[in-house]
């Protein structure tokens, strides 16, 4: 049976599971786990990705991310592969570190966030990796010290989570702690890491009762949230699909494409993939780009070399385009 597509969109919420391959370690010591979160805040800060907690366990690691410019392919494939290599050079051993590809689950933000920014940040006690929370307190290879003040990340947006307990840093990270310990009891959730059908509809009393009264909901393994919700991010997600599709079966590639957007600038198409600073040429560039990654589906990282730009460049020129395409009701194609 073929993989489902990942389900992605810019500000998306995404819990990310990452494993050994055949349960192996994927950090052994320290220096692996530094060089980790070193390499994970440069990628987070280049590609404008928010991250509210992460766990790093021997043989796994967790993430809860909300997309920016970059689609969390880009952010994931920057992410594993530069660790594949450090750790493989360091440990000197060769082929695949990771098992299979990546999980992510696009989660139902308003419903979910803290509950998963507690599991995640729960991972160590439930490892055994640290004995209890005064211990968790100040652990460094887990997002809860930052939010409780005891380290410091950068790239980690404590203040936001913080914020959605009390504006007082204080008060509400005495309120978070107190979340977090209630949270200990619940012990491990596959509710929140995959269950389908079990996940996004509260639990299996919910199901049965549903069932008992003849009511089925929508579900999806790559999603948590509610029926409504999961139904809503399909929609969109087929959608989408369905749109690109409509797009090559019309011919559209990054020729077209650049024919398209040379004829509503009046420009030359070969003009896009060369270099300069001029106005028209920066607009037409722009807009080029934006259609090319949100209606084309095609990747800022194969976008770069193309256009002989670097992936920031690309994902500038992506923001820029679609406030262009906004403010002028430009379109890519009639019908």
């Amino acid at each position: 049976m073929p993989r489902a597509a990942r389900i992605d969109a810019p500000g998306a919420l995404h819990h990310i599971i990452v494993r050994g391959i055949e349960q192996r370690n994927i950090f052994k010591d320290d220096i692996d786990r530094i060089n980790f979160l070193d390499r994970l805040g440069k990628v987070l800060s280049e590609t404008g990705t928010k991250c509210f907690a992460w766990s790093l366990i021997p043989n796994h690691f967790h993430l809860l991310l909300r997309t920016g410019a970059y689609p969390l392919s880009t952010v994931m494939r920057r992410l594993l592969t530069g660790h594949a290599l450090s750790f493989n050079g360091r440990h000197n051993r060769s082929g695949h570190l990771f098992q299979n590809r990546y999980k992510s689950i696009l989660c139902q933000e308003n419903t979910y966030l803290l509950e998963l920014v507690r599991y995640l940040h729960l991972n160590p006690i439930r490892a055994g990796l640290v004995m209890d929370i005064a211990m968790l307190d100040t652990y460094p290879f887990c997002g809860h010290s930052v939010i409780m003040g005891k380290k410091e990340r950068v790239w980690q947006d404590d203040v936001y989570v913080l914020s959605l307990f009390h504006k007082k840093i204080s008060t509400a990270r005495s309120r978070y702690k107190t979340f977090v310990l209630k949270g200990i009891q619940k012990g491990r959730r596959p509710e929140l890491t995959g269950g389908g059908l079990i996940r996004s509809s509260g639990g299996w009393s919910e199901i049965k009762s549903l069932r008992r009264a003849n009511m089925h909901l929508k579900s999806d393994e790559r999603i948590l949230g509610d029926s409504e919700f999961v139904e809503r991010v399909l929609k969109t997600a087929d959608e989408s699909l369905e749109k690109k599709y409509h797009l090559k079966s019309k011919g559209f590639d990054t020729r077209k494409l650049a024919e398209r957007v040379a004829e509503i600038f009046a420009i030359d198409p070969e003009e896009i993939f060369q270099p300069g600073k001029q106005p028209k040429k920066v607009k037409a560039r722009s807009v080029f780009c934006y259609w090319a990654v949100r209606e084309l589906g095609l990747t800022m990282a194969c976008l770069a070399p193309k256009l002989n730009i670097s992936q920031p460049a690309v994902s500038l020129s992506v923001r820029r385009g679609e406030q262009i395409v906004s403010e002028n009701g430009y379109v890519m194609t009639d019908g």
